[in-house]
Parts: structure tokens; C-alpha cells; sequence
């Protein structure tokens, strides 16, 4: 008789000691950025000038916005994670000199003002490269656990790193703050540095993904990877989801929410638990994802859990208590964190290999340029209609994302691989 070969059952993703490494790196690294953060508010508020603060603590989403989509291409052409890691000593090097700068001098607005547009360009080079290692970690079928582990760590390094930057503030200063923050980024380079890169599925060789093989130019390469997007049929969908969704959540669950809580008399520990609400539900949705790894019709579930979040972002806005206020936030929280993890992972997936570094920039560029774009709009809205018909015209742009994805036959259909 002749012996049948069993396969392997595929190691689940949180028990793979490579993507524990992955995992650690990114933790310390968003830990170290909240710290970062945290310094750089009380640094610029120190320097006395109001005006300055608010420009410094804007700086850096300028190069980070512009210089995205570059960040991709770079990691296209050299490979990502020779990308994180360099961004990541960068980062470490920039902010252990300001902290031995502050040691000797006052921060001044100009200081603070180079060192936030420095930081902001070497994050536009290290958001599009750490997003686009998943799939040289793990197998495609880990992809989604490997989403909602991310998920997991981003929040729990928001709940970590905000505290710790405060306490290292009010111990030692923002030079303290900043001296963690750029030790914070140091300790994942060892994690990133053993990581084993797996090799990916062989790219199309005709047609444009050989044309961008061969293109000697960045500027080719960039083009080339929109164009990529654009006529790709799942991609350029996903790509639009994601505009809308970014566009139509960021604004009322950011600016808007201490606009409503201040509208309401809930003061800041109501917004507080509200905030809490919501990274619940976005925790679970992770920790869904990080169990249970595969979920059925991905696509489809995406999309309807992009349109019912919206319902609960109109929601908020009317609800009468804090209670009930925390309780819709845990569940837009639940709706979009699933909707997130879901559509990341099926950007990963369908992706071809050459293209990986730009199509993770290009979704990247929706969330961290819609973002600060959207503060103002929202906030001289709110204050010419007020906060109900804002977070309803919200809802609907939000729920439009999820609309089309349900429109879009081939976005609805979409799965992730088993």
C-alpha cells in the first residue's frame, strides 16, 4: 500500500514565536509612540505659547501625510522590513537626543517644531512597512488572526502608553518621557532584527507587475501601484470602503465626542467612559479574530458590520446618559474594529507581492491624512448645526462604505484563504 502524506495542521498565529516577535516589536514600538506623544504635548505647552503648541503638535502630520505613499514604494524596493527596522533606530536616535537636549535646556517651540516634522516623515516610512510584514511572517490562512492580534496590541498600547507617559512627566519632565519613548522604539529592533522572512507566493510576471519590476524610477513604481489599485477588482474597492469608513468615523468619535460630551454637561470622565465603551468593543472584536482566526464570507461581514456600526455612530448623538453613551460606543467599537481587522486582512491577501509595500500606504494614507483633515470640518460643523445632524451626516458617509461594499459583487464575495 502506499503511504498517504498528512499535512501539518498550520501553527496558529498567536503560538508562532515568529509572529511573537513581530508582535512585541509592534507593541513596544506604539507603546513608545503614546509615550512620544504624551512628551510632546506637555513639552510644547511648557515652551508658553498656545499658538506654538498647537503647531507643533500638527507638525507631524504634514510629512506623514505627503510622504506616505513614498514610505510604500521604499518598502517595495527594498523590502519592509529593512524599512521598520531603520525607521524604527531612526526614531529611537531622534527622541534620545531631544530627551538629552531637554536634559541641558528649556524646549523651545523651534526645537520641538524640527524634531515633530523629522518624526512625522520617518513614521510615513515605518506605518506603510510594518503594515505590509504580515504576509512575510506568517501563511496567508493567519492572516486575519494576525489582524486582530494588531488590534489587540494598538489598544492595549494606547491604555499602557498614555499613563506611562504621564507618570515619566510628572517624575522627570518630558526629557524623562522622551528618554522612555526612545528606549521603547530601541528594544523592539532586536525583536525585528531575528525575525525569519518567509518567502511570497511568485508575483505575476506579465503584464504591469513586470513592468514595475523593471521600472527605475520611484516616481514609475508610485503610479504604477495606483494604477494597480485602480483596476484591480477587489483592491480598488476595498480602497474606497476604506475613505468613506476613515472619513465618516474619525471626526465624530475623535473631536466630535468632547464636543458632544461638553454639549451635554458629561465633563471629561464621561467622555472618559465613553472612550472606555469603545475600546471594550474594539478589543473584542480583536480578540474575536485573534481566536477564531478565519471568518466565513469575510467580505460580506465586513460590509454589514461597516453599515450597522454607522447606525450606532448616528446613535450616539441621541442617546440621553453616559451609560447608554458608553454602551453604543462598545458597540460601534465591536462594528469597526471587526470591519478593520476584516478589510486589512483582505488587503493583505489579495494584494499581488510587488505591489504589497504601495497598496498598505495607499490604506494607511486614508487613515492617518483623512484624520487630521476631518477636525476642523467637523468642528466648525458642529458648531453651525450642532452635534445630532453632524453625527447623522457621519453615519450616512460611514454607512455609504459599508453600501457599497455590499453594492460591489466582487467585494461581497470576497474570502480570506483557509
Amino acid at each position: 500500500m502506499t503511504a498517504i502524506a498528512v499535512e501539518a495542521p498550520e501553527r496558529p498565529a498567536h503560538r508562532d514565536p515568529n509572529v511573537q516577535r513581530w508582535l512585541g516589536a509592534y507593541t513596544a514600538s506604539m507603546i513608545g509612540d503614546s509615550v512620544y506623544f504624551m512628551a510632546l504635548a506637555w513639552a510644547a505647552a511648557r515652551t508658553g505659547s498656545a499658538s506654538g503648541t498647537g503647531l507643533v503638535l500638527a507638525a507631524g502630520s504634514i510629512p506623514r501625510a505627503l510622504l506616505m505613499l513614498g514610505g510604500g514604494v521604499l518598502a517595495d524596493r527594498i523590502g519592509p522590513r529593512r524599512v521598520v527596522i531603520g525607521s524604527d533606530a531612526a526614531r529611537a536616535v531622534l527622541v534620545l537626543s531631544l530627551a538629552a537636549i531637554l536634559v541641558l535646556t528649556a524646549p523651545t517651540v523651534g526645537v520641538l517644531l524640527v524634531v515633530a516634522l523629522l518624526f512625522g516623515a520617518v513614521d510615513a516610512l515605518f506605518l506603510p512597512a510594518v503594515g505590509a510584514l504580515p504576509p512575510r511572517i506568517s501563511t496567508p490562512g493567519q492572516l486575519a488572526r494576525i489582524q486582530g492580534l494588531r488590534a489587540l496590541a494598538a489598544r492595549g498600547s494606547s491604555i499602557i502608553g498614555a499613563p506611562m507617559g504621564g507618570v515619566a512627566v510628572a517624575t522627570g519632565g518630558p526629557s524623562l518621557a522622551f528618554a522612555a519613548a526612545g528606549v521603547l522604539f530601541a528594544l523592539s529592533l532586536p525583536l525585528l532584527l531575528s525575525l525569519r522572512i518567509r518567502p511570497l507566493a511568485e508575483p505575476d510576471t506579465s503584464g504591469e507587475a513586470a513592468a514595475a519590476a523593471k521600472a527605475p524610477h520611484a516616481w514609475h513604481d508610485l503610479v504604477g501601484g495606483l494604477r494597480y489599485i485602480r483596476r484591480h477588482r477587489l483592491l480598488g474597492p476595498l480602497m474606497l470602503v476604506i475613505a468613506l469608513s476613515e472619513l465618516g468615523f474619525v471626526g465624530p468619535l475623535n473631536l466630535g465626542l468632547i464636543l458632544l460630551s461638553e454639549q451635554r454637561g458629561w465633563g471629561a470622565s464621561g467622555m472618559g467612559w465613553i472612550v472606555a465603551g469603545f475600546a471594550a468593543g474594539a478589543a473584542g472584536s480583536a480578540l474575536l479574530l485573534a481566536v477564531r482566526g478565519r471568518v466565513p464570507r469575510a467580505g460580506l461581514v465586513m460590509s454589514l458590520t461597516a453599515l450597522v456600526g454607522a447606525v450606532g455612530i448616528a446613535a450616539l448623538a441621541q442617546v440621553p446618559t453616559v451609560a447608554l453613551a458608553a454602551a453604543v460606543a462598545a458597540f460601534v467599537g465591536l462594528t469597526a474594529g471587526l470591519a478593520g481587522a476584516l478589510c486589512g486582512a483582505l488587503v493583505q491577501t489579495a494584494a499581488d507581492p510587488t505591489y504589497l509595500g504601495r497598496v498598505t500606504s495607499v490604506s494607511t494614507f486614508f487613515t492617518y491624512a483623512l484624520i487630521p483633515l476631518s477636525y476642523p470640518v467637523t468642528g466648525a460643523a458642529i458648531a453651525i448645526w450642532g452635534t445630532g445632524p453632524v453625527y447623522a451626516v457621519s453615519a450616512a458617509v460611514c454607512g455609504t462604505g459599508g453600501a457599497a461594499g455590499l453594492a460591489l459583487t466582487a467585494l461581497r464575495r470576497a474570502e480570506l484563504p483557509r
